[in-house]
């Protein structure tokens, strides 16, 4: 019976590594590890719809090592001969600065885009694409394209910690957009 009752614990045990084995090393991943977003965007048309964007955005989270100071406190004993018997001591409490770090990543993002025009020829007429990148801290800029040719033009750039980015795609000339705007259209949107 005990040769019986011994095996039976060892096949749990066996059972029970190899069912723990796969949990306990996804639990080993490191907290840096990348996670993607890829969505497509588009078609966003100017209002006259000779003007057409499509596109495709990609984030991707990058991990650093973030340096600081850290305030550590240090206790030492410090003793002192006495005049006339033992030495006296007592406990020193100091602070001091050490240098530290912490993982934190960067949202990278890339945003590709395919700009289109319908009537190209008399005036030189273009489509316009313009982006605009608002950030975590609020901080907004834009990125502008044309495509004043036939066929379509491609374009791409990347930043990072991007909250929102937006599109408005219009008519032209080849100095810059006049008028046929689309509007604000949702290319990304970072989660909350």
């Amino acid at each position: 019976m005990r040769i019986v009752s011994r095996i039976l614990i060892g096949a749990a045990a066996a059972t029970a590594v190899a069912v723990g084995a796969p949990v306990a090393a996804h639990a080993a991943t490191p907290a840096g590890a990348q996670s993607a977003y890829e969505a497509d965007w588009g078609p966003y048309f100017s209002t006259d719809h000779r003007a057409k964007a499509t596109g495709h955005v990609s984030v991707e989270k990058k991990p650093y090592k973030h340096w600081y100071w850290k305030t550590v406190v240090v206790k030492k004993r410090v003793c002192k001969p006495g005049k006339s018997g033992p030495a006296h001591c007592k406990i020193v409490i100091t602070k001091t600065k050490k240098r530290a770090w912490v993982w934190k990543h960067h949202d990278v993002f890339t945003v590709h885009s395919k700009l289109f025009t319908d009537k190209w020829w008399g005036g030189r007429k273009c489509a316009w694409e313009t982006f605009k990148v608002v950030e975590h801290d609020g901080d907004t800029y834009v990125r502008k394209f044309r495509n004043c040719k036939k066929s379509p033009a491609e374009f791409s750039f990347s930043g990072k910690d991007a909250a929102h980015i937006l599109v408005d795609v219009s008519r032209g000339h080849f100095g810059g957009p006049t008028g046929r705007h689309s509007g604000w259209k949702d290319v990304y949107h970072a989660a909350a």
